[in-house]
């Protein structure tokens, strides 16, 4: 779905999307361990970001890392 750019100052993930998803969605590591919930979509339709609420709490782990969403 995406990479998980950087901790936002608000507490938030930021995620740049390869495509527009809904909200609510709880996006998962390679693992299928979660690692937010998309709360907010930022950007243009063409090149959106995501702003997750943190389901985790290895977040430094998580920047630069691939994101999925569940099923």
């Amino acid at each position: 779905m995406g990479i998980v750019l950087h901790l936002a100052k608000s507490g938030r993930l930021i995620v740049k999307l390869k495509k527009e998803i809904p909200t609510n969605l709880i996006l998962l590591d390679e693992k299928g361990r979660k690692v937010g919930k998309v709360v907010e979509l930022i950007g243009p339709v063409n090149s959106p970001y995501a702003s997750l609420i943190p389901l985790t709490d290895r977040i430094k782990r998580v920047i630069g890392e691939k994101v999925y969403k569940n099923g």
